[in-house]
């Protein structure tokens, strides 16, 4: 039989990987040491408004909160939605990714599964194996894998994704991503070996990818969240988007015939 995790050993948990005192929260939450001491331990029943009061504080995720607040008897109090239903939102996303062509950007969830992108990204996936194009796609898995991408500098790259997965690991607890770290990280070893005066002598880190029939490209990428998201899907999505690193690159992209006319992915 599994145990059942009760709200006050997940709030405690919650607690413990933020690095928070009970006195630190209680002071912060207006409310007694020795009653959020009672909360953790089963003592005391807490509200709903005080459990939602302390998840905010604590930074729990929309996911994390809706399991907290069912542990404790409450109905979620955050919706999750298919994205084909978040009809206003799927366009404005088609919208900013139609937006950056030439240039590739891709929409994915938490677990770095792709859900969106535009026409461009295809040029990154240029000559990996049709085996490896089963949606969904996910960025850490082709990424990292040694025999997907021709990632030139794979030992910084990895290094910087592992990183990424790791804090998303700690952030919200998913077991998820705690099973994807596990299933990437003998691909890649454990991400160390990076050349530190190259990372030192750079602004900020580029992919560099190898194309079959452009040679060396290199991007910039950035990562854009919804602010103040009320919905577990919506809070999980961020837009990954590409820029040029040089002019080569730049140059590559800008070609008319480069960005094929088809969708790569859903």
């Amino acid at each position: 039989m599994t145990a059942t995790i009760t709200a006050g050993a997940m709030l405690k948990g919650w607690r413990t990987r933020r690095r928070r005192s009970q006195m630190d929260l209680a002071l912060e939450a207006n409310v007694s040491t020795r009653h959020l001491s009672f909360v953790e331990t089963g003592k005391a029943q807490a509200s709903r408004a005080l459990l939602l009061d302390l998840a905010t504080r604590l930074d729990v995720p929309l996911r994390e909160r809706n399991a907290l607040l069912l542990a404790a008897g409450y109905a979620p109090s955050y919706a999750e939605s298919a994205l084909e239903d978040l009809t206003g939102v799927q366009e404005a996303l088609q919208h900013l990714l139609a937006g950056h062509e030439p240039y590739p950007a891709l929409v994915v969830d938490r677990r770095g599964d792709v859900v969106l992108a535009n026409r461009a990204v295809r040029l990154l996936l240029a000559g990996v194996d049709d085996t490896w194009l089963t949606p969904p796609l996910n960025i850490y898995r082709l990424a990292l894998h040694p025999e997907v991408l021709d990632v030139r500098n794979r030992d910084e790259w990895s290094a910087h994704l592992l990183h990424r997965l790791d804090r998303l690991v700690d952030l919200t607890g998913d077991p998820r991503l705690v099973a994807l770290r596990s299933e990437v990280g003998p691909w890649v070893g454990d991400g160390r070996t990076v050349r530190v005066h190259d990372r030192a002598a750079q602004l900020m880190l580029p992919l560099h990818l190898g194309h079959p029939d452009h040679g060396d490209l290199r991007f910039f990428s950035t990562i854009t969240h919804f602010g103040a998201a009320f919905d577990v899907t919506l809070d999980e999505l961020s837009i990954e988007s590409f820029v040029p690193a040089d002019e080569h690159t730049r140059r590559v992209l800008t070609q008319p015939t480069v960005v094929p006319s088809s969708m790569p992915m859903p």
